[in-house]
């Protein structure tokens, strides 16, 4: 379970450093914060890809989204969502992103694989729905990747 718990931590920590090659990216929706970003699955380690049973390729990437809620003191709280979309590049072409969750203590993430384009600008379209009593709040960026060859 430690073991679990240390390679959840490796995961998140990747995931944010490699997504702080980009400004943080997230949007704000009233009380929410939804904060997305896209990286290369080389990024992460054998361990953690291994730990998280993520596929770690070159030519794989990896979508993370995770909602949270600001409280009255300033500070945030992790909330379940719902998210769906699409990946496409510059033919259009469009793969459908199946995502996951994933509990890290006091942080939620929800996680789908994706094929990446070399030197293309992919379209995120994304759909987020953190509260089941309203519409699912769309979530679109374009990020460019390189495949290390």
């Amino acid at each position: 379970m430690l073991r679990r718990l240390m390679m959840s931590a490796a995961l998140v920590g990747t995931l944010f450093a490699a997504a702080g090659a980009h400004a943080e990216q997230f949007v704000s929706v009233g009380d929410y914060e939804i904060h997305y970003s896209a990286v290369n699955s080389s990024f992460l380690t054998p361990e953690v890809a291994q730990a998280n049973n993520l596929q770690r390729s070159a030519n794989r990437g990896l979508v993370n989204v995770s909602v949270r809620e600001r409280q009255e003191d300033g500070s945030t709280r992790p909330v379940n969502a719902s998210v769906q979309g699409h990946v496409s590049g510059l033919t259009g072409a469009q793969e459908s992103l199946s995502f996951r969750t994933v509990h890290d203590g006091d942080a939620t993430y929800h996680l789908a694989p994706f094929t990446l384009l070399d030197d293309e600008n992919m379209r995120f379209e994304l759909s987020v729905r953190y509260d089941r009593n309203a519409a699912p709040e769309p979530v679109n960026f374009i990020q460019r990747f390189y495949i290390d060859r």
